[in-house]
């Protein structure tokens, strides 16, 4: 038990979308069960999945799954909101948190253990993976940001968080783009499923 537990942001309108994208069908699921999937096959000790707009059809869905479920009430302010809500939610000892975007089936649980070990071993705050000197998702953050993030309130949201701390950031090389893919259109959606 490492006591790093897994925030997966799914409070998200789908505005460019049109419709409610997490649950959207993808290989015989819906795109956040690929998504929960994959964080439960990884060294993630514990799930919370943030929910907000389309909650009732999204927990239907993801009630069946060993994660624990919160209703962001301020989704419409973004994803910072959803972020302050996850970390809101977690006990007071864990070690990190990784922050997942609901839209990124893609991300292999290799990604994400790869981002546990470079913390462990690293002694570093802030992990994230990095694919051809692009930073992208899930990002790791270590207990000791909590109430700092809380705190954020700029349009930057998480970037403001690194921007503070370039000296605490680990990033980890990978070969694997889907790090920097989300599905946020029809296009990437019809991309995924190809």
């Amino acid at each position: 038990m490492n006591d790093i537990w897994a925030i997966i942001l799914a409070a998200g309108e789908s505005k460019r979308m049109g419709s409610p994208k997490m649950i959207l069908p993808l290989g015989g699921k819906t795109i956040i069960e690929k998504v929960i999937e994959n964080v439960l096959s990884s060294g993630i000790d514990k799930v919370l999945v943030v929910v907000g707009s389309g909650s009732d059809k999204i927990l239907k869905i993801t009630g069946k799954y060993p994660v624990m479920h919160y209703y962001n009430a301020d989704y419409k302010e973004g994803m910072l909101s959803s972020v302050k809500c996850g970390f809101n939610n977690l006990p007071p000892q864990f070690r990190a948190a990784i922050i997942f975007l609901g839209d990124q089936p893609a991300i292999k649980s290799g990604i994400i253990d790869s981002l546990i070990e470079s913390y462990s071993g690293s002694g570093k705050g802030l992990v994230l993976p990095v694919f051809n000197n692009r930073r992208g998702h899930p990002l790791l953050i270590d207990n000791k940001y909590r109430a700092e993030i809380t705190g954020l309130n700029g349009p930057e949201g998480l970037k403001e968080l690194l921007n503070r701390h370039p000296d605490d950031i680990y990033e980890v090389k990978t070969y694997d783009p889907t790090i920097l893919k989300d599905i946020d259109t029809i296009e990437d959606y019809e991309n995924e499923l190809n």
